[in-house]
């Protein structure tokens, strides 16, 4: 496992320090608020220093084996999605994150489990309908940007996030769940991780308002 992935699945404080730890890419020390790499190939999420992380924001570096991971937050509180949309989107959970990604040539969808990201098959006819209805998150960047769709009890909302994000809540969700509904540790915690995301989003407005 990289160690990237590690930091999630084991999260500590954002303002502590990540003793010991080093860019993945040339071995120079990094500190916790390091960005990510992300290996077209291997889907890997690597930790990156600086230097190397500004290296890979050059478009065609490496041949496009590398990309650097973006810091864009977009919300939408109005996220244009039915109840329907979703069960036709075989989400069982109540949020997943979709992707494109390039190696595949299609978008990608996975939730968050006790058991790690899940993934669940796309009808894509269903997600270009959706999209079509959503403009104002048009323009999603391959491979390292993703949206974030949460289920609330009024309906849906939509973060354009980075996609070590959602690997964050994905190591929130497996090491926090606990018996058969997670407890309510879990819970909040996610709840207090969407309030963060919020937090630092731009609002995107829906076409329609």
């Amino acid at each position: 496992m990289s160690t990237g992935l590690r930091r999630f699945r084991e999260p500590r404080p954002a303002d502590t320090p990540a003793a010991g730890e080093c860019c993945e890419m040339c071995a120079e020390p990094i500190d916790a608020g390091h960005g990510h790499v992300v290996n077209v190939e291997s889907r890997a999420l690597l930790c990156a220093c600086k230097s190397c992380y500004l290296l890979f924001t050059v478009p065609g570096a490496a041949q496009g084996r590398y990309l650097a991971v973006p810091d864009r937050h977009l919300y939408a509180p109005r996220f244009a999605l039915s109840a329907a949309d979703w069960d036709e989107l075989q989400i069982p959970v109540r949020m997943a994150f979709f992707f494109r990604n390039s190696a595949l040539g299609r978008t990608v969808a996975f939730y968050p489990s006790p058991g790690g990201a899940t993934e669940s098959e796309l009808p894509l006819p269903t997600w270009e309908r959706v999209m079509a209805a959503n403009p104002g998150l048009a323009g999603v960047a391959a491979d390292v940007e993703a949206l974030l769709v949460d289920r609330r009890a009024d309906g849906f909302v939509c973060h354009l996030v980075p996609i070590d994000a959602c690997y964050e809540l994905v190591g929130l969700v497996r090491t926090r769940w606990k018996g058969f509904d997670g407890g309510q540790e879990v819970w909040q915690a996610i709840d207090a991780f969407f309030e963060r995301l919020r937090a630092r989003s731009e609002e995107v407005r829906a076409d329609h308002e």
